[in-house]
């Protein structure tokens, strides 16, 4: 159990912050999917890639004093902020795992939009299929955020960047 906790804060601690549940779920997602050893589960959701898992356990970290969750306030929504406590700190001393590629990944997805990290954690969920199906199906699902061909590129190069690996 404090196994999965202190990678999940070894992540908030390469990130410094995280804006955004959203925003946090997809970078856990693209992580898992570079393989690094996170545990979570997921389903397709909403926003693509969903875990209920990651969201108990970030919770529980919040709940711990291990993490601190800040409500802001956004003209029709509310978006939150995820950052290391002090308390979070120590903990993290005492268990850290240390991910291999982790702190250079996480400042890598955390300089990018949710939006664009939907796209791109959407498209890897698909990654059994070929590159144009991806497309073809990210087209379908994600009908409403009207991704352009340009962004669609762009993921595919920024998926080839992290992982290291060319789409089929």
């Amino acid at each position: 159990m404090l196994t999965n906790h202190a990678k999940l804060m070894e992540f908030f601690s390469a990130a410094n912050q995280v804006a955004g549940r959203k925003k946090m779920q997809k970078m856990i997602y693209i992580l898992q999917k570079c393989e690094l050893p996170f545990e979570e589960k997921y389903e397709f959701h909403f926003y693509g890639p969903y875990s209920e898992e990651l969201t108990l356990r970030v919770e529980e970290l919040c709940n711990l004093g291990f993490l601190e969750e800040m409500k802001e306030e956004r003209s029709n929504y509310f978006q939150y902020h995820y950052s290391m406590t002090a308390d979070g700190e120590a903990f993290l001393q005492q268990f850290a795992s240390h991910l291999p590629g982790l702190e250079e990944k996480v400042k890598l997805l955390n300089q990018q939009s949710s939006r664009f990290l939907e796209l791109a954690a959407t498209m890897m969920y698909f990654d059994a299929l070929p590159k144009p199906e991806v497309t073809e199906k990210i087209r379908k699902v994600k009908s409403k955020q009207n991704y352009s061909a340009e962004e669609i590129d762009r993921a595919w190069m920024f998926i080839q960047r992290l992982t290291g690996n060319t789409p089929h």
